[in-house]
């Protein structure tokens, strides 16, 4: 028997009975032992289930966290909801490792919170033709762990080995490859009524389809994507080719040439001669690569056969070479036991090709901690914004970044990322130690980010819970904003699902 607690309220603060009739319904359908209700501080303070974030962000208000363990039960859960009688709306996370944008918590206070991260089952896979039908609960080192061995590799990010391959995506995380969201073939959705869906490509025992997102008519994968249409509780992953041979080039120069440097190193990229995602790390973010103190640090990665990376590598260190832009230039500290970045050189090479460490060695020495404790000790921002692949842009946005260091005394790590010869994401980081003057210093740099950044130019492609409204304040079109507001009261009338960041 689960007894509610008398603290669960309405949307407007008072006792609402609907909403305990329901929260006892969901916990027949997943078990008492998994829901979780507020609990309450002697000064009788609520004390949210969802424990701490990293970014200290304040803790919303939610109604309890309820830990599905199958689609079904996601489904039966949402349709307790579909009615809308209990004012409550549901937000879903899949393990919560949305560091530095929020964590677990909701965008809006008043939510009941669905935890997917039991939804953990690798249901179908594929190698030859290439895909894996994922729920959220999956974890990128559970499914590269998989893939050892094979033909086939998983397009990683550099964060922690054990985040979810399905929320990193839907969220248009980048890998090492290219942007996550280019590697979802197809979903499995629970609409907000309950009915559950499937959009894009979904495998066919009888009838073997080639991998295709898009289909006849609208695409609707992406409707779901950065979405509050609809809970997904599956998707069909595509999976790469593992290349024969892989390298990455190693280079550093002075702060001064990042104009200069940046825009040598988009022409490699426009000419094809670098594979996945160029990675440029400023000085501050460069630290934990082994990077020299006051230098830029330059991720170039070649693959595909051993003759042609052999190649390649010698094209690229021969053009750094030649261009005297770059005050190192390497190619060997993978393979060289003596190098002295040799242990972080292997890591970066493994990762390319697919390997995210399940130790997670890298992701420890960034964030100065496990990543089971990030939320509870660490101190971290993210902030995301696109910035075009040219030299002068780059170095625009490197003068912005100095900008709000000499505004609030922040230092922001910054790593570009090349989606491509035209688009950099720009992945600026803000780490600070809990509490204190510090954590203030860091959100004022925030904001500040927001506001320098916008003014350029330079747009957010993913939003923190503190900034939701700058969906509104970016958005290039009125009407297109209005459109997806009519979308969501097709779809969710009731609004039972929780608007997020974007809505």
């Amino acid at each position: 028997m689960t007894v509610l607690p008398e603290s669960v309220t309405g949307p407007h603060g008072s006792t609402d009975a609907a909403l305990r009739a329901v929260l006892a319904d969901a916990a027949r359908v997943v078990g008492a032992d998994r829901v979780t209700h507020p609990g309450e501080e002697p000064d009788g303070a609520p004390v949210t289930p969802l424990g701490p974030n990293v970014s200290l962000y304040r803790s919303r208000t939610v109604h309890g966290v309820v830990r599905p363990q199958s689609a079904d039960e996601v489904r039966r859960l949402v349709a307790l909801f579909a009615d809308g009688s209990t004012g409550a709306r549901l937000h879903a996370f899949s393990t919560g490792g949305n560091w530095g944008l929020g964590s677990r918590e909701p965008a809006a206070d008043g939510a009941v919170v669905l935890d997917l991260s039991g939804l953990d089952q690798i249901r179908d896979i594929d190698v030859a033709q290439g895909w894996a039908v994922v729920e959220p609960g999956v974890t990128q080192a559970r499914l590269a762990t998989l893939l050892a061995g094979t033909e086939r590799m998983l397009n990683v990010t550099v964060s922690s080995a054990h985040t979810s391959v399905v929320g990193n995506a839907l969220d248009r995380g980048v890998g090492l490859r290219h942007q996550r969201v280019d590697d979802l073939m197809g979903l499995e959705v629970v609409l907000p009524d309950g009915e559950t869906v499937r959009v894009g490509w979904w495998p066919e025992a009888a009838r073997p389809t080639p991998v295709y997102p898009h289909g006849l008519g609208p695409s609707l994968v992406q409707l779901f994507v950065q979405s509050d249409l609809g809970v997904v509780t599956a998707a069909t992953v595509r999976l790469l080719p593992r290349p024969e041979a892989l390298r990455v080039v190693r280079l550093n120069f002075a702060p001064r040439d990042v104009e200069a440097a940046t825009a040598e190193i988009r022409r490699w990229v426009a000419q094809g001669l670098a594979r996945g995602v160029v990675k440029i790390y400023n000085e501050a973010a460069a630290a934990a690569y082994g990077g020299p103190a006051g230098q830029y640090l330059v991720h170039v990665c070649v693959d595909g056969t051993r003759e042609s990376v052999a190649a390649l590598t010698g094209v690229v260190t021969a053009e750094a070479e030649r261009s005297g832009l770059f005050s190192a230039v390497s190619a060997t500290d993978a393979e060289d036991p003596e190098a002295d970045n040799h242990d972080v050189a292997v890591r970066v090479e493994r990762a390319y090709a697919g390997d995210p460490d399940p130790s997670d060695a890298l992701f420890e020495a960034k964030m100065g901690r496990p990543a089971v404790r990030l939320d509870e000790e660490g101190g971290f921002l993210f902030f995301l914004p696109l910035v075009p692949f040219t030299g002068a842009a780059l170095a625009r946005a490197d003068a912005l970044l100095e900008q709000v260091r000499v505004e609030t005394g922040v230092r922001c790590g910054a790593t570009l990322n090349a989606l491509g010869a035209d688009v950099v994401d720009c992945v600026v980081t803000m780490k600070f130690p809990r509490g204190g003057e510090e954590a203030d210093n860091a959100h004022l740099a925030l904001d500040r980010l927001y506001e320098l950044f916008a003014t350029e130019g330079f747009i957010p492609y993913r939003l923190d819970i503190e900034h939701t409204d700058w969906a509104d304040r970016l958005a290039p079109d009125t009407g297109a904003r209005a459109f997806a507001r009519r979308l969501k009261d097709a779809v969710d009338p009731h609004r039972v699902i929780a608007p997020g960041r974007y809505a």
